[in-house]
């Protein structure tokens, strides 16, 4: 298969995952949002498809996702948030590169608190314009955050311990 197609293809694969990770399961927060399972394939696009290919796959699914939901005005931070987050995953995953699992925790985290970063950074710039109502949100993506690490980290040891995850990393 022509080497072109099969990023294009796994790219668009990883956006739509991402976009129905973060629809199908959406626990509500007291901040009137939801945890969802999105930046678990947010992490596995980046650390699969590379910096330029998870970028695109991640942000496009997540902002696919906020315009679905009805958080139409979170889809252009989600798009950018969301795929630096592939990308800095991709980064921060070659500092531990000896141990696999150290290297996807580590990058994960790093990753999860851009995340919780960029967010109150678009709240505080865009949606409220006050650094302190903005800061409520916080642990809300951190916990967010934390369920990423954790189910991206246990898929991603999955899929690696059964080779599966050879069929769509690129070269």
């Amino acid at each position: 298969m022509n080497e072109k197609i099969k990023k294009l293809v796994t790219a668009s694969l990883f956006a739509a995952l991402i976009c129905v990770a973060t629809l199908l399961i959406q626990i509500p927060t007291v901040t009137k949002g939801y945890v969802n399972l999105g930046d678990c394939f947010v992490l596995i696009a980046g650390w699969v498809c590379g910096a330029q290919w998870g970028f695109a796959a991640a942000g496009i699914g997540s902002a696919l996702a906020d315009l679905i939901a009805g958080y139409a005005i979170y889809a252009p931070a989600s798009l950018i948030i969301k795929g630096a987050m592939a990308v800095i995953a991709v980064l921060s995953a070659k500092i531990a590169k000896e141990n696999a699992i150290a290297s996807h925790i580590f990058s994960a985290i790093c990753a999860e608190l851009f995340m919780a970063l960029g967010y109150l950074a678009f709240e505080w710039a865009i949606i409220t314009g006050n650094f302190t109502a903005s800061v409520i949100g916080i642990p809300e993506n951190l916990i967010q955050g934390a369920v990423g690490v954790l189910a991206s980290v246990a898929l991603m040891t999955t899929l690696e311990r059964t080779k599966a995850i050879n069929l769509l990393r690129f070269k």
